[in-house]
């Protein structure tokens, strides 16, 4: 524990209600939070945020999105996806192209600098991955990916979000 001033110590995660004794939703959210530190650390050279790396990977995976689509997707306000694609078009990282059928809609695609970009990003969280899976058995593995996929499928349906 760490004693700051003249009040309680506050506990390192792990400790406390920072540890197993902890809020599930406590600990998604400070886990959450250390996987993006190391996320932002690890991009950083490449001048890439998590959020950009997010953006990039959807759009690579889902060509033709629109911003509100890529929003609903990468649980990121209209707004917040309309400035990181300004900036991703702007480094050349991704384009805009008017939708097919619907004029005023632009939909989004990678480019080929962005590719080359995004695979140098993902060769840095892959690093990331693996140490977070380090030590689970494919079996535990498994489970704790359902069990994610499951709180945040529920969620979503609690968020009016079914197809």
């Amino acid at each position: 524990m760490v004693k700051h001033g003249e009040g309680p110590a506050i506990p390192h995660p792990g400790e406390g209600k920072r540890g197993e004794a902890g809020y599930f939703g406590y600990l998604l959210r400070q886990a959450s939070g250390t996987y993006r530190l190391r996320m932002e650390r690890a991009l950083a050279d490449l001048e890439v945020t998590p959020p950009q790396f997010t953006i990039m990977t959807m759009v690579a995976a889902y060509p033709g999105l629109s911003g509100a689509d890529l929003a609903r997707l990468t649980l990121l306000t209209p707004q917040t996806v309309s400035v990181i694609v300004a900036n991703l078009e702007r480094a050349g990282s991704v384009a805009r192209r008017p939708h097919p059928v619907h004029g005023r809609i632009l939909t989004l695609e990678i480019t080929e600098s962005g590719k080359a970009l995004l695979g140098r990003c993902r060769e840095r969280v892959q690093v990331l991955e693996r140490a977070l899976a380090a030590g689970l058995s494919p079996q535990e593995e498994a489970v704790i990916r359902r069990w994610l996929v499951a709180v945040a499928a529920e969620g979503g349906e609690a968020a009016g979000e079914t197809d």
